[in-house]
């Protein structure tokens, strides 16, 4: 017959591995939904971020950065979009999008801006809230860990944030183009009109 203390032994060790699993089956789940979130965005044209896969496939940006796998996806998508964009605008005049799209491409990359900036202070709130409480029960090796996690998710952000400043300032000098071409056009058309004799 088991000892009391064997038994309760036993049921803690079965209810640690039933959790194990439960949070590894929980992970699995948020991976591919990260990574379909990732394909859907590519697929769909919209820009890819961390924040708006985090949004696409309810996850936390925490959980986008950290999964090696998905953080890794997210950084492959941008570059291919990024790329994308540099091979666009060696196209010819005619195939560039008009001054309506330049418009809309730039509002959206300001929006991006500002949910950068508004995720980066969430975050640096959070942090400040949580971090003084959690440093009783971490260890140095493992706080150095989440130190290092949040630099390089800093960096990321900054990165993510200066891509999208480089962005606006390209389609502002597009739309700027595309107005001058737009005026040059409207002025040529009068200049036209004037030149044919009224019956």
């Amino acid at each position: 017959m088991k000892s009391p203390a064997a038994s309760r032994s036993n049921d803690r060790n079965t209810r640690v591995e039933r959790l194990r699993a439960s949070r590894a089956k929980d992970s699995e789940e948020k991976t591919k939904r990260a990574l379909d979130a990732v394909n859907g965005l590519l697929r769909s044209g919209l820009r890819i971020t961390v924040s708006q896969v985090a949004r696409e496939a309810a996850v936390s940006t925490w959980f986008v950065y950290n999964q090696p796998q998905v953080h890794r996806a997210v950084q492959e998508g941008i570059a291919s979009q990024q790329e994308r964009v540099r091979q666009d605008s060696t196209a010819p005049a005619a195939q560039q999008v008009s001054s309506a799209g330049l418009r809309t491409d730039l509002a959206l990359a300001r929006e991006e801006i500002k949910d950068l900036k508004r995720e980066r202070d969430r975050l640096l709130n959070r942090v400040r809230l949580s971090l003084g409480a959690e440093l009783d029960g971490v260890d140095q090796s493992e706080l150095i860990q989440r130190v290092q996690q949040l630099e390089r998710r800093n960096t990321d952000l900054n990165e993510e944030l200066s891509e999208a400043r480089k962005r606006i300032a390209a389609l502002e000098g597009r739309l700027r183009e595309t107005e001058d071409d737009l005026t040059a056009a409207r002025a040529g058309l009068r200049r036209a009109m004037r030149a044919v004799p009224s019956s």
